[in-house]
Formats: C-alpha cells, structure tokens, sequence
C-alpha cells in the first residue's frame, strides 16, 4: 500500500508527464491518436474533464450535487492555457489536507481519496503514452511513476476490465520492464 505522500507524489509526476506532451502539441490538435475515433484535442479534453472534476469529488460532493457543468467543449479557443488551470486544480485537490482520506463518492461507488487519486495518476500516465504516439515525442515515463502505477495497477485490472474502461491485455514479452507491461495489461501494445 503506498502511503499518502507517495500518493500524492505519484499523481504529481504522472500528471506532470501528461503536461509535458500536451505543451509538445504544438498546433497538431485535429492529429489523430492510437485511442479509435480520438483526436489529440478530444484526449486532453477527456484528461481536462477528469482535472475538473477532481476537485469537487475531493471536497466530498457527489456526481449528483456536481451536476453536468463538464460537458461540451471544455478547451475553447485556448487548450494549452485551460489544460494549465485544470492540471493545477486537480493537483491542489489531490494533495489538500485530508484528500486522500476522504471518502470520494465516484460513478461506481464509493472509493477512499486516496485509491481516487492512483486512478487519475494511472489515466494520465496511459494516456501521456497515447498522446506521445500522436504526436511521434518520446514515450518513455516516469520510471518511478510507471513502477508505482504498474505495482497499483496489478489488483485493478480485473476490475477496470470487467467495467469496460480498457481492452484486452496485450501480449507482452518477458522482461520487457514495467511500462511495457503496463501498457499490456490497460490493452496496448507495448
């Protein structure tokens, strides 16, 4: 189990790895990504969304209290400056005092702050992967972070496969390392 530090840690350094492909845009945001049917705006207008909504689900409040203030077009004519603001956002929630220990009442039940928070550094991380590929950058992580998340990732995979939030597992080959066996098991090729 890692600790509230760790935690809070690791969502730094894998929201932080998002950020840095997203600032590599540069003007491509109609390119597609690996994700069918995305584009790089449509992937970090998902990871915008997410940061929204952090805040609020930290503080306690429910989807139902939340409403639907999230929808439509979240990036506008400035996506790399709305990116900015929600990333800072996300990152004060998740590491406020108490965050962690509180209860997070999220779409499919009742979650402690803590477990909320790997499941965003997880979705940053994979998806920082997914933009790399869109825009051809460097795809190698965070090694601590992948490690981490990788280690978290091992007891959800079930779960998050039965939900229907990724694919099969993708083949993997001994000793290929812990990001390539993390893509694998969240349905990519490594």
């Amino acid at each position: 189990m890692l600790t509230a530090v760790d935690v809070r840690e690791i969502y730094a350094r894998c929201s932080a790895e998002f950020g840095a492909q997203v600032h590599a845009v540069d003007g491509r945001w109609d390119a597609p990504t690996p994700l069918p049917g995305w584009t790089v705006r449509d992937l970090v207008r998902h990871l915008v969304e997410e940061e929204l909504w952090a805040p609020p689900l930290f503080a306690g409040s429910t989807i139902e209290e939340i409403g639907s203030p999230f929808e439509g077009d979240l990036l506008g004519d400035d996506p790399l400056g709305t990116f900015d603001i929600a990333a800072a956002r996300a990152l004060g929630a998740v590491c406020a005092e108490g965050a962690l220990d509180r209860v997070v009442h999220l779409s499919f039940g009742d979650h402690p702050g803590r477990e909320y928070a790997m499941q965003l550094a997880a979705d940053h991380l994979v998806h920082a992967v997914d933009l790399a590929r869109a825009l051809g950058t460097d795809e190698t992580m965070d090694a601590p972070a992948v490690v981490a998340v990788r280690e978290w990732f091992d007891t959800m995979e079930p779960t998050y496969r039965e939900i229907g939030v990724i694919g099969p597992r993708a083949d993997v080959p001994a000793g290929a390392g812990a990001q390539a066996e993390l893509l694998g098991m969240m349905g990519r090729t490594p």
